[in-house]
């Protein structure tokens, strides 16, 4: 995977054309009802792995304008004297663009909503500050990394730094704004800008607090901090993998040594968020320049194994299951240069996690997007930018209206990894900025792992079965 992002992307206009105006008032429950059940059958006629229509065809565009109606109700709810309202559409809409491409409706809207956000952000309560900053990276996403992304950004990037550096605020608040942060700034900046630069420095303010201090020991973590560290060394390093090499040799000069000293923190996910961050950090270091080698590895690998092997009965049996898969991948890459390659399959593609890097970013996508992340690899331009995937396939009308048989389908996934492959070892990099001008070659490496994450439906995902469940919503009607 090359090492910077993408170029810009303002021209390009991802999603399906969006149209009419809508009913009036509804209650949340219906309006999220209402909303699922459109995305549901909208999606039957969209996902590239259909059996079969059956019945009548769906009115698709009768269903967008429908839901597109539904989707103004919540935006309008946003500015509602109830609270209780307002963080009702908050989740709606987060749903809604987790679960879909919406570029054209939000372009026409994007002030509006982020009119809203900033009034949320400023003046709502802590979970609505924390639900609204969610909202803007979903917000960020759909637009697509374009003027229309780097506007909004602009326009929240000062609310978000202030909730994030303010010790008052809730924490929850404050890991919501600091992901914001790191996320909004990677699909919305050019690489060595001014705006990465300010919000590397700012999270690094947020997680160096962590840091040992003089005498060399760990500070004492106030409670939820490490909540608040992780989410902040998480998106910095997001925004690491944009540095130049002439960045980069500063950031590792000064962090790898303290953060293996944080690699002793006693919050479980801190650590293996700075084991993910070395581990990173590393491959970068190794990236620009073949001879590097990190400072003490004897004493760093010691330290890896120990955690890698970590059977304190103190700490809670997932915890330290974790914590030990991580760990001993981290050591392996460490040690013998060995990543576990990890294959997502969404639809009859595939994208294949094969560095740090590459996991970094799929991770940090998947943590906004949920289950929704395999309808954005497919549909969302911006993901298949970053992930060099090309434009969205489209299959024929006349192809998605008939049962495509399962030998039918074999063949098609076949031959698309064929092309996935091909793509993987002659595609330079996928954007600009990039330390290599061609990725290093395909090799076999006989101790190299390969995991793979199955196929989900993109048609009903876990999110809108959970948002129909917590409304009390019945079953979406079959298409």
């Amino acid at each position: 995977m090359p090492r910077s992002k993408k170029g810009k992307r303002g021209s390009s206009k991802p999603g399906v054309k969006n149209g009419m105006k809508g009913e009036s008032a509804a209650s949340d429950d219906e309006l999220a009802s209402d909303i699922l059940s459109h995305y549901s059958s909208a999606s039957e006629g969209t996902s590239v792995l259909e059996e079969g229509l059956g019945g009548e065809q769906v009115d698709e565009q009768s269903a967008q304008e429908e839901t597109e109606d539904k989707l103004k109700q919540c935006i309008d709810n946003l500015t509602d004297k109830s609270t209780k309202t307002r963080l009702a559409a908050l989740e709606s809409l987060r749903q809604a663009f987790s679960s879909r491409v919406l570029y054209d409706f939000l372009t026409e809207r994007r002030l509006t909503v982020s009119d809203c956000l900033e009034r949320s952000l400023k003046k709502g309560s802590s979970e609505e500050q924390a639900s609204a900053a969610t909202l803007f990276i979903l917000l960020c996403i759909q637009l697509g990394g374009g003027d229309e992304a780097e506007e909004g950004f602009k326009m929240l990037r000062p609310i978000l730094t202030t909730i994030l550096m303010d010790n008052s605020a809730s924490m929850a608040a404050r890991q919501s704004c600091a992901r914001a942060l790191g996320m909004c700034c990677y699909v919305s900046t050019a690489e060595e800008g001014e705006d990465l630069c300010k919000s590397l420095s700012l999270l690094e303010g947020i997680f160096m607090s962590s840091y040992p201090n003089r005498e060399g020991t760990l500070p004492t973590p106030k409670p939820g901090s490490s909540g608040l560290h992780t989410a902040a060394i998480q998106a910095w390093s997001l925004l690491v993998t944009l540095c130049p090499a002439s960045k980069l040799s500063a950031l590792l000069d000064f962090h790898l040594p303290k953060l293996k000293a944080c690699l002793q923190s006693s919050d479980v996910n801190y650590r293996i968020a700075v084991g993910e961050t070395l581990a990173l950090l590393v491959e970068l270091g190794r990236d620009i320049d073949e001879e590097f080698e990190v400072e003490d590895s004897e004493g760093l690998c010691e330290g890896l194994k120990s955690l890698a092997t970590d059977g304190n009965k103190h700490r809670a049996k997932n915890d330290r299951r974790k914590q030990r898969s991580i760990f001993r991948e981290v050591l392996h890459y460490i040690e013998n240069e060995d990543f576990t390659e990890e294959k997502i399959r969404f639809g009859v593609e595939s994208v294949y996690i094969d560095s740090w890097m590459r996991r970094r970013i799929y991770d940090a996508f998947k943590e906004i997007l949920e289950s929704g992340v395999r309808h954005h690899l497919q549909f969302n331009p911006l993901l298949r930018d970053i992930f060099g995937l090309g434009p969205p396939l489209i299959l024929d009308a006349t192809i998605k209206a008939n049962k495509i048989s399962r030998f039918e389908k074999v063949e098609a996934v076949s031959w698309l990894e064929v092309v996935t492959l091909q793509q993987k070892t002659s595609h330079s990099c996928f954007c600009s900025g990039s330390i290599f001008s061609t990725p290093p070659p395909l090799k076999p490496e006989p101790n190299r792992g390969t995991k793979s994450e199955t196929s989900e439906p993109t048609s009903c995902d876990e999110d809108e079965g959970q948002w129909r469940n917590s409304l009390g919503c019945s079953e979406m009607d079959p298409s």
